[in-house]
């Protein structure tokens, strides 16, 4: 078909028009899109940093008041092989090692010697799996135990370590004692990217008397980016989130109460070291603010 012999429909001006019609709608501004609004920030409960003082709602506690630990509130860590810090105890759920008496748990650390061979069992209870704590006041009033090479320990584990193993998780040390220096009170966190970048960082608080003489009150409060701890309400130490790099410490963890014998930490018991020893555990409560 030549270009003479166009269908008679077909006008020039029409396409011209159309052409301008479709130019003029390309200049056309869209209307701006409309948003949903964002969803609000909640605020994680106690979040904030608020004074020892007002943490006086009591969210969780064990005062040990019963004739058996509460398998509702605790588990045990059992077996032997060092804990990864050469220590020579073995942890049993044995009533001669973890046992309630008088209103108090008793974490009792034992030797025994057949012929040459010398062996130690000993409790460690945790509350993984039963109960998580994340921002408020941690409390555990205790009368830890002294000699050379017992180590009790108050202490706190990531609730993630099944998904993110130690140090990922973070590791909160409320209370360390070397038995051989029984007025010394350490404090500690452990920190880090993976298993071969552990860091840790913490204090040591030098005390008038031994720990072992009384109960004393050992306490961690948890706000966001920081810790603040305490001993029979006095603060003596604080950690933020300059302190470490990752920072696993907003997260939930779990508590954790055991004695152990030997290893890293103290050395191995010698001639002067006397058994059995114990720590007696008065309570363990968790506070938030209203």
């Amino acid at each position: 078909m030549s270009f003479s012999q166009r269908p008679s429909f077909f006008r020039p001006w029409a396409g011209a028009s159309l052409l301008l019609a479709l130019s003029l709608g390309g200049c056309t501004k869209e209307s701006p899109k409309v948003l949903p609004p964002a969803d609000p920030v909640v605020p994680v409960a106690n979040e904030e940093q608020r004074d020892y003082s007002q943490y006086t709602d009591l969210v969780w506690s064990d005062e040990f008041d019963g004739a058996t630990l509460d398998p509702a509130k605790w588990t045990y860590d059992l077996g032997g092989g060092g804990w990864g810090n050469n220590e020579l105890e073995t942890y049993t759920n044995s009533p001669d090692n973890v046992f309630l008496s008088g209103g108090n748990l008793v974490i009792k650390a034992i030797r025994t010697q057949a012929g040459s061979n010398t062996s130690y069992t000993s409790g460690r209870i945790l509350t993984k799996g039963r109960q998580s704590f994340t921002f408020g006041r941690f409390d555990v009033r205790a009368k830890p135990p002294k000699g050379k090479g017992i180590w009790p320990a108050i202490w706190m584990l990531g609730a993630d370590i099944d998904q993110n193993n130690w140090p990922v998780c973070g590791e909160i040390d409320i209370m360390e004692e070397r038995g051989s220096r029984p007025r010394e009170l350490l404090s500690t966190m452990h920190f880090g990217s993976s298993g071969a970048d552990h860091r840790y960082k913490g204090t040591t608080e030098n005390l008038p008397a031994d720990l072992s003489d009384d109960f004393h009150l050992f306490s961690v409060v948890r706000s966001r980016n920081l810790m603040r701890f305490y001993i029979d309400g006095r603060q003596y130490y604080s950690f933020t989130s300059s302190d470490a790099n990752p920072y696993p410490f907003n997260n939930p963890f779990f508590g954790i109460l055991n004695v152990a014998v030997g290893g890293n930490f103290d050395g191995n018991p010698d001639a002067t070291t006397t058994f059995p020893q114990q720590m007696q555990v008065d309570y363990v409560r968790f506070y938030q603010y209203k």
